[in-house]
C-alpha cells in the first residue's frame, strides 16, 4: 500500500447545536469580547472573528470594544496600538505623538461617555506642563466608529478633531513661547473688545493678533495654541489660543468697532441660525459692527456665497450705463426667458406687463435682467463690480483676513446667471455692505476694522466711479424698493433717506435659499445672509433693518 497522511485528531467534544447553530458561551459579554480582543489581537482579529466580511453599521458592542481598545491604548501612552485601531494609523501616530512631544500634554485620562449610534463623547483630561510650570486642562472630544469596506473591520474614523475638537486636517497643537504676543483691542470708543463680551468676535480678535502682535507692543507668553495647516490657512483660519501657561504683555489695538451697533448685531444674529451681518460708515469704510450665528468662521468677512439678487444693484449700474435700462423706462419681465441652453424663472412664474425698469427691480424680476445678457460682453459684470464697486481684486486691507468678493468671467447661461447673483459670483456680508454703501456716496471706500494709519497700509480703490446720471437712477431704484418692493416691510419707518435690495440665492442640495439683504440709511450701511433661511426681505431684512435703526 501507498504511504497516506495521518489526519490530524480531532477532539472528541462536540459544541453544542442549538436550531441548527453552534452555540459559544461567553461568560460577561462586555468584558468576555474586550478580554478576548485585548489580549494581543490586532484590530482586524478584533472585528473580523467570522468567516465572511462583515457589513453595514458597527453593532453597540463593536463600538463598545473598539472605543476602549483606541481610548485604553491612548491614555496609557500605547500610541502605535492606539493608531492600530483607526482607518489612518499614520496620520494618528503623528498626531498622537505630537500631542506629548510637542503639545506637552501629560497625564492624559480619557473617559468615554453615553453612545449615540456610531459616535462616542469623551472627556480628557491631562496635565500640560513646560519648563517646570504646569497647569490641568480639560475639554470634551468625540470620535465615530466606521466600518473599513475593504475587510469590514471596524475602526475609528480618523479625524484631527478627535485629538481636539479644534483641529483641522493639517492642523496640530504646540506649546512653546507664543510666536505673536497677545494683543488688547479696543472699540472707536477706547473701551476693550473681548470674546467673552462679543462672542462673534473670537475669530476677529484672532486676527487682529496675527496681524499686529509683533508690532503692537507687547510681548509673547507660554501658551498651548492650535498650529494651523496649509488648508485651514487657505480657509482663512488662523492659529488659536487654547491656553496660557504665563501670560504674556498684550499690545494695544484700536479698531472701528462700534459698541452700540456691536450688541445689537450679536443679539439679532443670535435669534436664527446661520445668520450673518456687517454694518459700515458708508462714507469712510469704517466697520461698526460685525457678527454671526456660528463663531467657529467668519461668514460675514471670509464667506463665499451666492448673493442672489442683491447683485442686481451691480448689475443694474452696468445696465443703466450702457443705455440697457432706465428708471422709469418699460422693460420687458417675462414669466421665463431661455438664455445659453438654460431656461430661467421668475419667482413663481411672475410676470410685469409693460412694466418699468424699476418696478422689475422692485419687485425682483430676474428675466428683466436675463433678457439682456446677448447685449452684454462675458467680462463686462466683473469690470464693473472691480472698476466701480472695488470688489473681485483680491486686494483689500481690512486689517483681518476678508474675501473681497469673486465675480469671474462667464459666458453663455453662466454668464446670464451671474447678472442675477448666480453661477461663479460669490460674496459675503461685508462685499455687499460695502456695495450699498458706494450707492449712498458714489465712491468706493474700502471697508477697514483698524485704521491705515496704525500701519501705514494702502487701501483698495476702484478706478472710476458712476456718472451722476446713473448713480441718481441706481438710488432711485433702491429708494423704491425700501418703500415700495421687496424691502418695504423690513424698512419701514427708516426713510426718506434709504435704500434697500432684497435677495435670495439657490444652493444645490438646500430646501430653502440664502436669504440677503442689503441696505443704507443715512450714512450707515449693512448686509446681512441667513442661510437656508428663505427671502432676504422676510429673514435678513430685519436684522439689517434693525442695525440701520440702531446706528441712525
Amino acid at each position: 500500500m501507498g504511504k497516506r497522511r495521518r489526519a490530524a485528531e480531532r477532539p472528541k467534544r462536540r459544541p453544542a447545536v442549538l436550531g441548527g447553530m453552534i452555540a459559544v458561551v461567553v461568560v460577561g459579554a462586555g468584558f468576555g469580547l474586550y478580554a478576548l480582543y485585548g489580549g494581543g489581537a490586532s484590530a482586524d482579529e478584533a472585528t473580523t472573528l467570522s468567516d465572511h466580511k462583515k457589513t453595514g453599521p458597527p453593532s453597540a458592542l463593536e463600538v463598545k470594544t473598539v472605543t476602549t481598545r483606541f481610548l485604553t491604548a491612548w491614555q496609557g501612552g500605547r500610541i502605535a496600538e492606539a493608531a492600530a485601531v483607526t482607518d489612518d494609523a499614520p496620520a494618528a501616530t503623528a498626531l498622537l505623538t505630537g500631542y506629548t512631544k510637542e503639545a506637552r500634554l501629560m497625564g492624559v485620562t480619557l473617559t468615554a461617555g453615553k453612545p449615540t449610534g456610531a459616535k462616542v463623547p469623551f472627556s480628557v483630561k491631562a496635565n500640560l506642563a513646560y519648563r517646570g510650570v504646569s497647569k490641568p486642562m480639560a475639554y470634551g472630544s468625540s470620535l465615530t466608529v466606521v466600518r473599513r469596506a475593504s475587510d469590514g473591520a471596524a475602526l475609528v474614523d480618523w479625524r484631527p478633531g478627535v485629538v481636539h475638537p479644534e483641529l483641522k486636517d493639517g492642523d496640530k497643537l504646540v506649546t512653546g513661547e507664543s510666536g505673536t504676543p497677545p494683543v488688547k483691542a479696543l472699540d472707536r470708543t477706547g473701551a476693550e473688545v473681548t470674546a467673552a463680551k462679543y462672542p462673534s468676535l473670537g475669530t476677529v480678535l484672532d486676527g487682529l493678533r496675527e496681524k499686529y502682535g509683533k508690532t503692537a507692543g507687547g510681548k509673547a507668553g507660554v501658551e498651548l495654541r492650535v498650529v494651523r495647516g496649509k488648508a485651514s490657512e487657505k480657509a482663512g483660519l488662523s492659529d488659536k489660543t487654547l491656553a496660557e501657561l504665563s501670560e504674556g504683555t498684550p499690545g494695544t489695538v484700536k479698531t472701528t468697532l462700534d459698541p452700540e451697533l456691536q450688541a445689537a448685531a450679536e443679539q439679532q444674529v443670535a435669534k436664527r441660525k446661520q445668520a450673518s451681518v456687517v454694518a459700515l460708515r458708508a462714507s469712510t469704510g469704517e466697520i461698526l459692527a460685525v457678527a454671526n450665528s456660528g463663531h467657529g468662521f467668519n461668514i460675514a468677512f471670509q464667506g463665499s456665497l451666492a448673493p442672489g439678487s442683491t447683485m442686481k444693484v451691480i448689475t443694474s449700474s452696468l445696465l443703466i450705463e450702457k443705455g440697457l435700462a432706465g428708471a422709469d423706462k418699460k422693460h420687458p419681465c417675462p414669466k421665463t426667458f431661455s438664455f445659453g441652453g438654460w431656461k430661467f424663472h421668475n419667482d413663481d412664474d411672475f410676470e410685469i406687463k409693460n412694466g418699468t425698469f424699476k418696478a422689475s427691480f422692485a419687485r425682483s424680476c430676474n428675466t428683466a435682467f436675463i433678457s439682456q445678457a446677448k447685449k452684454l460682453k462675458n467680462d463686462d459684470l466683473t469690470k464693473q463690480a472691480q472698476q466701480v464697486f472695488g470688489l473681485s481684486m483680491n486686494n483689500w486691507s481690512v486689517g483681518v483676513p476678508t474675501l473681497d468678493g469673486s465675480v469671474p468671467v462667464q459666458s453663455a447661461a453662466q454668464m446670464a446667471a451671474s447678472l442675477i447673483g448666480q453661477g461663479g459670483v460669490r460674496m459675503n456680508p461685508l462685499n455687499m455692505a460695502s456695495v450699498a454703501a458706494t450707492v449712498k456716496t458714489g465712491t468706493f471706500h474700502q471697508p477697514y476694522l483698524v485704521a491705515p494709519s496704525v500701519d501705514h497700509r494702502t487701501l483698495a480703490t476702484a478706478s472710476r466711479t458712476m456718472s451722476a446720471k446713473t448713480l441718481g437712477q441706481l438710488r432711485e431704484l433702491m429708494n423704491f424698493t425700501a418703500a415700495y418692493g421687496t424691502a418695504a416691510e423690513a424698512m419701514s419707518g427708516l426713510g426718506p433717506d434709504f435704500g434697500a435690495k432684497t435677495g435670495s440665492a439657490e444652493v444645490d442640495n438646500q430646501k430653502k435659499p440664502n436669504g440677503w439683504f442689503t441696505a443704507y440709511r443715512g450714512d450707515l450701511a449693512s448686509a446681512g445672509v441667513v442661510q437656508a433661511g428663505g427671502h432676504g426681505g422676510d429673514t435678513a431684512g430685519p436684522i439689517v433693518a434693525t442695525l440701520l435703526k440702531t446706528g441712525g
